[in-house]
């Protein structure tokens, strides 16, 4: 190869493209090494995602609505429910409040879902604001914190957030998953 008259290389750039013939075998193993790496981080990166814990909750559409109340759910994002079908489909929520009437009364909402449909149900954490299993969550009831539809249930990951949000949000009760009722949904409305 000849290069145009005064155009000096620097040894490095050479060597970095195989153009020594005494560098060629360690720039094939580094290009190796490279295309190797990138194929791991490849297959690694998508059980590593934000989301790939919980179930991988997709992020709702500016056109995703509530099928309760029929806000648009995008505009809350910090309060935004999901429930994660087993056929790849889903629903967006504007609060807890709201998933959980869903929930209690779904043929009244989508007769053609059934509870077996059901693969995942994801709530945001009031403080960390991330994915968190609705099942597992604790939720304060009462407090001072009002959602986009007024008074809500507030979904936190641990117990002692729930505690501490309690108590500076003058909560009056703290509950599980299975503890929600009709009862309970209707001192919130």
């Amino acid at each position: 190869m000849t290069w145009p008259a005064g155009l000096r290389l620097p040894p490095r750039f050479v060597r970095g493209f195989g153009l020594c013939s005494d560098d060629t075998r360690i720039f094939q193993r580094s290009r190796f090494m490279i295309y190797l790496s990138l194929c791991l981080l490849g297959f690694l990166l998508p059980s590593f995602s934000p989301g790939a814990a919980e179930g991988g909750a997709p992020k709702p559409t500016v056109r995703d609505k509530c099928p309760v109340c029929g806000m648009f759910v995008s505009k809350y994002p910090d309060w935004t429910t999901a429930i994660l079908f087993k056929d790849g489909s889903h629903v967006f929520f504007d609060g807890a409040k709201d998933m959980f009437k869903y929930l209690l009364d779904s043929k009244r909402y989508d007769p053609a879902k059934k509870t077996e449909d059901i693969q995942a149900i994801m709530v945001m954490d009031y403080y960390g604001l991330s994915w968190i299993d609705a099942r597992r969550a604790w939720y304060v009831l009462g407090s001072d914190v009002f959602g986009p539809m007024g008074r809500e249930l507030i979904p936190l990951e641990k117990e002692a957030d729930a505690k501490e949000f309690m108590k500076d949000h003058k909560g009056i009760q703290i509950i599980r998953f299975p503890e929600v009722n009709m009862g309970v949904i209707k001192t919130l409305d």
